[in-house]
């Protein structure tokens, strides 16, 4: 059929039916089959079809208007190529560049995905991860992942496959930073500036970047045979009220702390309001140090030293690792290297002080 005709087929169905494969098909003097294998979005599927076979009848349904029907494809392949991803909320910077990541390397592998915002509630986790499932998603990338929470392990024995990000689990596939690593560099960068009290805005105790942020500082301070008392370390929520509730506590103890290690920039933000509010100069009184470096870090009034996270390298990551699984291959964990970026919040005027 020659491009005039083809055209002239397409307006006549303007309005009416979708456009089918066998429509196609009978145009294009193929079976439908080929038709079919020409079109999708799977390699090992489209392996069979010559290359320009495949040229001219993706260049057909184009003219035809033809649109892919995924509940069709899923039906008959069995998969819908969609990944769902939880996040405990897209309005958090750090999860918002973790499902970027995701997206745009799903994409890449011809898949899309469907991110639902869990709220960090367990029961609000099961829900959005059985809508998601409904949905017959192919699999989950969880950031949600809680150590006081079953929910991992019931999908587990479902056989459903999925991979953290940004949390880890024991014995679960998940991609991190190297949060042991990140919160020892900032321990680090403290020591060599000279502070010896020091304090620890330290998360949820549920998730495990703060658990293992805290316990690489902590570490870091102790082999330096300077143990930080647990009167020091205090929970808080990941965000500028939490960190700024665990800041007041830690600037009424006396001595009050000359450093203070927030697990998360957010919580940071909320320890140099409080240190603000106090009548006190960040990075001079009180050093600050953030974890994730969020783009707002750089830009404060203050400038915010922080621990460098590959953010959107981890989603890309998490999406390729669970592609790979729903290939049938194994997947495996990675922590990702993080890096310090040391600003005035901590190196103020290049003076740590004489009584630290």
């Amino acid at each position: 059929m020659d491009r005039q005709a083809t055209r002239a087929a397409a307006g006549t169905r303007a309005g009416r039916a979708p456009v089918t494969l066998a429509q196609i098909a009978r145009q294009a003097g193929v079976h439908v089959s080929t038709v079919s294998r020409a079109l999708s979005t799977d390699d090992a599927v489209r392996g069979g079809v010559g290359a320009e076979t495949v040229t001219q009848i993706r260049a057909l349904a184009e003219e035809l208007g033809y649109q892919r029907d995924p509940a069709g494809a899923a039906l008959r392949t069995g998969r819908s190529r969609m990944l769902g991803v939880l996040v405990p909320r897209l309005t958090d910077i750090v999860l918002a560049t973790i499902y970027e990541g995701i997206d745009a390397a799903a994409s890449t592998a011809g898949y899309h995905t469907v991110v639902a915002n869990t709220g960090d509630d367990p029961e609000m986790q099961r829900r959005r991860a059985d809508a998601l499932l409904a949905r017959r998603v192919d699999g989950l990338v969880l950031g949600d992942a809680r150590s006081d929470s079953d929910l991992v392990a019931e999908l587990a024995r479902r056989r459903i496959p999925l991979v953290l990000v940004s949390r880890r689990l024991p014995g679960r596939v998940s991609v991190t930073t190297d949060d042991v690593l990140g919160g020892r560099l900032a321990a680090e960068h403290l020591l060599s500036l000279g502070h010896r009290r020091v304090a620890v805005v330290a998360g949820e105790p549920y998730a495990s970047t703060g658990v293992e942020r805290t316990q690489g500082f902590l570490d870091a301070f102790a082999g330096a045979g300077l143990p930080v008392p647990a009167s020091h370390v205090v929970p808080s929520r990941f965000d500028v009220p939490g960190g700024r509730a665990a800041a007041e506590h830690l600037l009424g103890l006396a001595p009050r702390p000359t450093a203070v290690f927030a697990v998360n920039d957010f919580a940071a933000i909320g320890v140099m309001a409080a240190v603000r509010d106090a009548g006190l100069t960040v990075g001079r009184d009180v050093a600050v140090v953030g974890y994730n470096d969020v783009p707002l870090a750089a830009a404060l009034p203050v400038s915010l030293t922080s621990v460098r996270s590959p953010m959107y390298r981890m989603g890309e990551v998490a999406a390729t690792t669970l592609v790979t699984m729903l290939d049938g291959r194994s997947g495996r964990s990675r922590r990702l290297r993080p890096t310090l970026e040391a600003r005035a919040s901590t190196l103020g005027d290049q003076t740590p002080g004489a009584a630290r």
